[in-house]
């Protein structure tokens, strides 16, 4: 069984193969960084027309990389949501036509459902039951997961999701859009020991997350260490970097560890786009070697939004017959977890 997996939530642009007996046969990448850098985030109705010009081609690309034809392909998977609105229907109209002028069946897939199952893509894939932290820019979830579609969502932001707190704690700190991973960077220079930040909602009981506090208390900070050029130091900058993600990660790292005791499960699975952070995968690695549990992560390229995730996901669905064959175009920009509904 081959799945053609179409990945546009966003401002990536993927589209990978996935065949149940080989794995994983072809995996096309665009991202769309250079075109939003200039506007300092996201622009939506820019995003969307990329998308329009690249998701034919890379669909083209990737069954060459296969060696395949349409003719090969026995399912089409696409992200129906979350993610923004036009950017999912580019996906989903493709996605959609593509299935009906083929012949096979169109996969509605969720994205966070794709980030959850990415790990299964590796050599070594988690076993059932495990708690899931998804952390990326638009979301930050606890999710306590006994089986394929089996998904309980037990904590999550209450305002800023982890990725987003990074990129606007970078922005604050004058670095280039995405930030996150260039705050990350500075922060491997800072001193650990000159500034201290909260960790959020972790003195009170719930697995819930709350980073608007933390990312205040980091912007006030910066405006007190402006100097008299109205600038801030490289060390400066770099040492409250540090306290800011060690207190962001510190505070992933609790709600973790007490979803765990919760649950009484040794599996933690980490992925979304901050799960490539390095101090959390070291934090999260040592919490786990000390529980004698294991913690699984999707490899680099899989953290961000991908292809392949989605053609796994999808191969999922189509193997449970969970799939559509009417023309009916549908994307869900909110569709939470616990609303899918397997058959």
């Amino acid at each position: 069984m081959k799945i053609l997996g179409i990945e546009t939530s966003c401002d990536e642009t993927g589209v990978a193969i996935y065949d149940d007996n080989k794995g994983l046969i072809a995996n096309q990448l665009y991202s769309q960084i250079k075109l939003h850098a200039d506007y300092g985030g996201v622009v939506p109705e820019l995003a969307s027309r990329d998308h329009i010009r690249k998701t034919i081609p890379l669909i083209q690309s990737a069954l060459i990389e296969a060696n395949l034809t349409s003719a090969d392909i026995d399912g089409v998977a696409y992200t129906a949501g979350p993610g923004l609105i036009g950017a999912l229907m580019v996906g989903a109209s493709i996605g959609r036509s593509l299935a009906y002028a083929w012949n096979v069946p169109a996969i509605a897939v969720n994205h966070m459902e794709g980030h959850l199952l990415a790990p299964m893509l590796e050599e070594n894939p988690p076993e059932f039951p495990f708690i899931a932290l998804l952390v990326s820019g638009g979301h930050t979830q606890l999710i306590r997961v006994t089986n394929i579609g089996q998904y309980q969502l037990i904590g999550e932001s209450i305002d800023d999701a982890a990725g987003e707190a990074f990129d606007k704690t970078a922005k604050l700190l004058g670095l280039d859009y995405p930030g996150g991973a260039k705050l990350s960077k500075l922060a491997e220079q800072g001193d650990t020991s000159r500034f201290h930040f909260p960790r959020p909602m972790t003195d009170r009981p719930g697995l819930d997350f709350s980073f608007s506090g933390l990312k205040t208390a980091t912007a006030n900070t910066i405006y007190q260490n402006i100097n008299a050029n109205n600038t801030i130091d490289t060390q400066t900058k770099a040492d409250i970097a540090r306290a800011f993600e060690d207190a962001l990660v510190d505070t992933l790292v609790i709600k973790s560890r007490r979803a765990l005791d919760q649950s009484g499960f040794k599996h933690l699975v980490v992925a979304g786009g901050v799960s490539a952070n390095k101090t959390l995968r070291q934090k999260l690695t040592a919490l786990m070697q000390q529980r004698k549990g294991q913690v699984y992560y999707p490899r680099l390229d899989f953290c961000t939004d991908n292809g392949a995730m989605i053609a796994y996901a999808g191969m999922i669905h189509l193997k449970k017959a969970n799939v559509s064959t009417d023309l009916t175009i549908n994307v869900k920009p909110r569709w939470p977890l616990n609303e899918l509904v397997y058959f």
